[in-house]
């Protein structure tokens, strides 16, 4: 528990988005670190940084900005918790997909216990590193390059002022809708505060606009396609739910 509270408010201050705190996932589940921790870490971390803090109240307003940064706390202290619950009940034993459960480069950095840390010592340590390097570097690249594809797509067909319209104050679905519209869309950068902005300024319920800021920080298409490639179906569907949940 201790752990998922200190994983939630580390991750809504770090400046991690949600495809950069992927490779750090990835190497933190390799290394052992409880699925509980990582996942209430990896679900606050893309939310708010102390940059994006600034910018957020300065586009958005100081109230806007503190409410988002403690949804990210929330968010993260719900999704950790609710993890722990599951795995508890038996489920989440095994996170990762089977090629992704290996870092290959650590077998020999153990002595008695203690991680040899100077690898380049090692020259057999030093050309795993560098296949695994290139296999990651090819991985991504696959994969977010459709990721990048599907979302030039979404921008393309659905323009600003058709979500300001669905998103108003007189839809009493606004805040459930916007949280189903943000999940695959990519307001992950600084852009995603003017865009917001004028969002509201066009009619978009806050309450609204903060859902869709939250759903999509957590879920954008490139971030799930680099999650769906890393971890079992069960559990990528459950990040899903999560950041779905938690926005709402």
């Amino acid at each position: 528990v201790m752990a998922i509270t200190l994983a939630a408010i580390f991750g809504a201050i770090s400046p991690f988005c949600s495809c950069g705190v992927i490779p750090l996932v990835a190497a933190l589940l390799v290394a052992g670190v409880p699925l509980s921790a990582v996942m209430a870490f990896w679900i606050a971390s893309p939310i708010m940084s102390p940059s994006m803090f600034i910018v957020t109240a300065a586009g958005l307003g100081g109230e806007f900005a503190l409410v988002k940064i403690l949804s990210a706390v929330a968010i993260g202290l719900l999704a950790g918790g609710m993890t722990l619950m599951l795995q508890k009940a038996g489920l989440f034993q095994n996170a990762l997909k089977a090629q992704q459960t290996s870092c290959g480069c650590s077998s020999s950095g153990k002595s008695q216990g203690v991680t040899q840390w100077k690898i380049w010592q090692e020259a057999a340590r030093m050309t795993k590193l560098k296949e695994k390097a290139l296999a990651m570097v090819i991985f991504l690249t696959k994969w977010l390059t459709l990721a990048f594809i599907l979302e030039s797509l979404m921008v393309a067909y659905l323009p600003g002022e058709i979500l300001a319209n669905w998103l108003g104050n007189d839809s009493p679905f606004a805040v459930i809708l916007a949280a189903l519209i943000g999940v695959p869309a990519y307001l992950n950068g600084f852009a995603a505060v003017p865009v917001v902005a004028g969002l509201i300024e066009s009619g978009m319920n806050s309450g609204a606009a903060l859902s869709f800021m939250l759903a999509g920080a957590m879920t954008s298409i490139p971030a799930a396609v680099a999650v769906f490639s890393l971890v079992r179906t069960g559990l990528f569907v459950w990040y899903i739910g999560l950041a779905l949940a938690g926005a709402i």
